[in-house]
């Protein structure tokens, strides 16, 4: 818990209402859906009601909380304020409604509300060696379906149906869920960075997209590979794949710690722009994962974050030319002191499926 006590002595709290169900569950263990944590500079409190006693109490008890059956009322939760003498509570702004807020000005009479923006979440930015072994396992799954989905690729084929047999394929082989909704775009449509799969059937002589991942005890993976069907593969095809791959390997070499985020973006950026191509490069390079898919760091062009030694972040670089076509590929890397580790075993060659 050294990390929320140094938040309530940089940030001069009494106290911190968590909320945001992903701290909840990093700090506490929880793993339900309706429960906020109370901590305070003298106990740790988890509020939850009667569907969640045995659960919860069995898992935030270890990690130091107290499990308390909530009446649904903020008032309830006022008394324990006062107990432990919170003036000051900090609260996860970025995650509360304006009428959850307004309620807790009301029901909190006396207690200052401070707004932590996101630094509760910024505390998972460095991850541990549990958390990387999950990562790493869902990494080693989502590689597993992206080897046997290029099985069903086939010509009439609806992206889809891809679309979920790489959900099945992944929680076959131990996947708890999908980490989100899945992009799997054909031809034209592979220029949509968010292309979601749709009812398009896959035809011959275009690239086709598929950006998934799944979660492994509550952690995340997110894996991009782009193949091209066909048998009549033009050298504009092959050269904006070539620029991708080459911008993404040499991103992946000079990947390391001590960089700031903005700077392993302009890496690829700048060789995707000294090709022709920058103009078609219009989101980050990549971003963090662990418990969520998307978590600071965000590698883009504003990341002002330093990256550090075991912060996990995707390196995707991409160009998509509307009409036409695009590209991304995608792997989940961990930052090392010289360099970093990638987590991916799937080829990224370009794969030319006939």
């Amino acid at each position: 818990m050294m990390k929320l006590n140094n938040l309530l002595q940089q940030n001069n709290l009494d106290g911190i209402l968590l909320t945001n169900k992903y701290n909840l569950r990093y700090f506490t263990s929880f793993t339900g859906t309706t429960g906020f944590a109370l901590v305070t500079k003298t106990g740790r409190y988890f509020f939850s009601d009667f569907r969640y006693k045995e659960q919860a109490t069995n898992q935030v008890t270890p990690r130091g909380f107290e499990f308390v059956l909530w009446d649904r009322s903020m008032k309830s939760v006022a008394e324990f304020l006062k107990k432990n003498e919170v003036k000051r509570l900090g609260i996860e702004d970025q995650d509360v409604t304006l009428s959850y807020y307004n309620n807790l000005k009301t029901e909190f009479e006396g207690v200052e509300l401070v707004a932590l923006e996101d630094k509760v979440s910024k505390t998972r930015m460095i991850k541990t060696e549990e958390e990387i072994e999950n990562i790493k396992e869902a990494v080693r799954i989502a590689d597993i379906a992206f080897s046997k989905i290029l099985e069903k690729v086939k010509e009439g084929a609806k992206e889809k149906d891809l679309s979920a047999e790489i959900e099945y394929i992944m929680k076959l082989n131990g996947a708890e869920d999908k980490s989100f909704d899945f992009i799997v775009a054909s031809g034209y449509r592979s220029a949509m960075p968010h292309g979601v799969a749709s009812d398009k059937t896959i035809e011959k002589n275009e690239f086709v997209t598929f950006d998934f991942g799944c979660y492994y005890n509550g952690y995340a993976s997110d894996i991009t590979r782009t193949i091209f069907f066909g048998d009549e593969i033009t050298e504009k095809h092959k050269e904006i794949y070539n620029t991708v791959l080459e911008a993404q390997l040499l991103a992946i070499s000079k990947a390391k710690a001590g960089m700031k985020a903005s700077e392993l973006d302009k890496v690829a950026r700048d060789y995707i722009t000294e090709k022709g191509y920058g103009e078609y490069f219009g989101h980050g390079l990549g971003h963090a994962l662990g418990l969520e898919i998307h978590e600071q760091p965000f590698v883009s062009k504003i990341g002002d974050i330093v990256l550090e030694e075991n912060m996990v972040v995707t390196i995707e670089p991409g160009i998509y030319i509307e009409g036409f076509g695009g590209v991304r590929i995608e792997d989940d890397v961990i930052i090392k002191k010289d360099g970093c580790e990638v987590l991916n075993k799937s080829p990224k060659e370009l794969l030319i499926l006939k």
